[in-house]
């Protein structure tokens, strides 16, 4: 059920410079607010698609990828988590696992669709955007973003928001697919995600413009910022011990900690 938390008054985010997260993309969108609407209709009417066409395009090790990537990131038994752009739950489903009967998990984003499609009990779910999150200060042990970073408006202000609502020392993981750093693997990647990914989309979706939007998904990852921007803003923010670390040379995994003053 997607409702509003009683307590759900963020404070106004840490004044920080704008920062988007890829270039802008004509052939989708021609200003920033046919961007919204265009993510918007792509991510509510395919949303029944996407855990299916996931599911191939992983060859079934989605869900140990994400377990493994957080437990590296620290996630524990007990913790209570913020998971920002939940989508369908992919990431939620193992966080939950992780931090076992003792824990909790909130899901945020902007999409009722894809939250439509979440079916976890106990997930309490809030329609919300990353730039503005509805929950207090200082809320949650450990906050996940899930192949989410490119979809949001704007870096700087979302990540001011991580770190806000992060109580001291706790632990930050942001999951993106990567540009290759050689030309060969951008040129396979490329082909994949442009070509054999939108075909599979076309056979398996049940959905006309599923195909498109991992078309589109290829195209922001082409067109993201790269890992030491991200990076340098998350240091900006506020946080420490920020790290990269990669599988496969394209699946990367930023983590951070906010500091712990107590």
């Amino acid at each position: 059920m997607t409702n509003v938390h009683p307590d759900a008054q963020p404070s106004p985010p840490a004044a920080a410079p704008s920062l988007r997260p890829h270039t802008p993309l004509p052939d989708y969108y021609a200003t920033d607010a046919e961007r919204d609407r265009f993510i918007a209709r792509m991510f509510n009417d395919t949303a029944s698609d996407y855990d299916r066409i996931e599911r191939v395009l992983a060859w079934g090790s989605g869900r140990w990828y994400r377990r493994e990537a957080l437990r590296r990131a620290g996630l524990a038994s007990g913790m209570q988590v913020l998971d920002v752009g939940i989508g369908t739950g992919l990431v939620a489903r193992e966080a939950l696992a992780l931090v076992g009967a003792g824990g909790s998990l909130v899901g945020v984003d902007p999409s009722p669709g894809m939250m439509g499609e979440v079916r976890l009990p106990g997930v309490e779910l809030l329609t919300g955007r990353a730039e503005a999150l509805p929950r207090p200060d200082a809320s949650c042990d450990f906050l996940s973003m899930g192949y989410a970073l490119r979809h949001i408006n704007d870096v700087a202000p979302a990540f001011a928001e991580f770190h806000r609502v992060l109580r001291p020392g706790g632990r930050l993981l942001v999951l993106e697919i990567t540009r290759p750093a050689s030309r060969a693997g951008l040129l396979a990647l490329k082909a994949y995600m442009r070509a054999f990914v939108p075909l599979v989309a076309r056979i398996v979706g049940r959905r006309k413009d599923t195909a498109e939007l991992w078309r589109y998904y290829w195209d922001t990852i082409e067109a993201c910022i790269a890992p030491e921007t991200v990076m340098a803003a998350l240091r900006a923010a506020g946080f420490q011990d920020v790290q990269r670390h990669v599988e496969l040379g394209i699946f990367s995994e930023y983590t951070a900690v906010k500091a712990d003053h107590a």
